[in-house]
């Protein structure tokens, strides 16, 4: 792939990129500004001038589906608006948002009911979004409404025939395993039914080419999106993380992905000890086979929920410099301490907009 601090020619002087968000063989995503006629917009910038020759057919067309999606739903609430759309290039909005894996709206009845709101206007409108069984598409606004993102696989249908139906009937049925995940009790009968129903073609394609699409993304590819964390968090960080806790004075390690600048995904290490230096874990890490996180902070106490599980969706705002979106998911005032002693001393200060 090509240099990301290049602004496509169809922008240039329009667009003023911040973060490289996430980069794959279908595009690069950036997040910036971008001046329309009312001015500079805070946006998303979808780029597919630097994709290899093979994928760029497809990648054409996912950006042309994006597009078509967007023009409609984005007037609906429960989008981004499209705000500029080119051969090689999509901007859409930006949406003050956490992903649902961050979220985690646990007994949120109020969120989910926005949710089925917001997918029946889509549904609606003739659109389908394909691809909601992904926590990362899920949004949540900080005043608990649902918003949806990343339409690449989304269809605008012209009529509402059988293929529209099961396509909102399948867009349904994976909000409904969201709830399922998140708000169990919550459920209705109705509901319960939808979740114990597949149709025909899901079961087919979970037989069939679900296995051959991931020998060919994962297994060729090596494209991996674990909650938009790419590759090296799937593959990179478990062994990574294992030789931090190999480590004397260890206690526990976790890491998370985050956007970052040179790299598209970079990873940030927080690492639970009293006695370890960051000379040495960094040693330890330099042993290994794969590349040391770009991030490393030794913490006396990492977040924890009662049963003991790491809280690594407040972890992930502090990797990503989001500070100010940590506070409503603090429990009491034992966990604000402990994650401010974690801020006060976070690593990542670089990627913050500095205009």
């Amino acid at each position: 792939m090509s240099n990301p601090d290049t602004i496509p020619a169809e922008i240039a002087g329009r667009w003023r990129s911040h973060v490289v968000l996430k980069q794959d063989v279908f595009s690069t995503v950036e997040r910036g500004f971008f001046t329309t006629e009312n001015g500079e917009r805070e946006a998303v910038l979808r780029r597919i001038d630097l994709v290899p020759w093979w994928s760029s057919g497809i990648a054409r067309h996912f950006l042309k589906r994006e597009a078509s999606a967007l023009e409609k739903a984005g007037a609906l609430g429960i989008a981004p608006a499209l705000l500029f759309w080119g051969k090689r290039v999509l901007i859409r909005g930006w949406i003050d948002a956490l992903p649902l894996h961050i979220a985690k709206p646990s007994g949120d009845a109020g969120y989910f009911r926005s949710a089925k709101r917001g997918l029946r206007a889509l549904h609606r409108a003739g659109i389908t979004h394909n691809d909601l069984a992904k926590e990362q598409n899920w949004l949540r606004m900080p005043d608990g409404q649902a918003r949806l993102t990343d339409f690449q696989l989304a269809t605008r249908f012209s009529r509402r025939h059988g293929l529209f139906r099961l396509a909102a009937y399948e867009d349904l049925r994976h909000l409904l395993k969201h709830k399922r995940k998140y708000a169990p009790d919550m459920l209705t009968a109705v509901e319960r039914r939808i979740l114990s129903r597949k149709s025909l073609p899901t079961r087919l394609w979970m037989a069939t080419g679900k296995r051959v699409y991931y020998w060919v993304t994962r297994g060729i590819l090596n494209f991996t999106d674990r909650e938009g964390g790419g590759p090296r968090l799937v593959n990179d960080a478990p062994i990574l993380i294992a030789q931090l806790k190999a480590s004397p004075g260890v206690r526990d390690a976790v890491i998370v992905a985050f956007p970052d600048r040179r790299t598209g995904t970079g990873l940030y290490a927080f690492v639970e000890s009293d006695g370890a230096t960051d000379a040495a874990l960094q040693a330890a890490l330099g042993k290994g086979r794969v590349a040391a996180p770009e991030r490393l902070q030794i913490v006396d106490k990492l977040p924890r929920r009662a049963n003991g599980e790491i809280r690594t969706e407040i972890l992930q705002l502090v990797a990503m410099n989001q500070i100010d979106l940590i506070d409503p998911l603090i429990a009491d005032e034992a966990e604000k301490a402990v994650v401010a002693r974690i801020v006060a001393a976070r690593q990542n200060l670089r990627d913050r907009f500095a205009y």
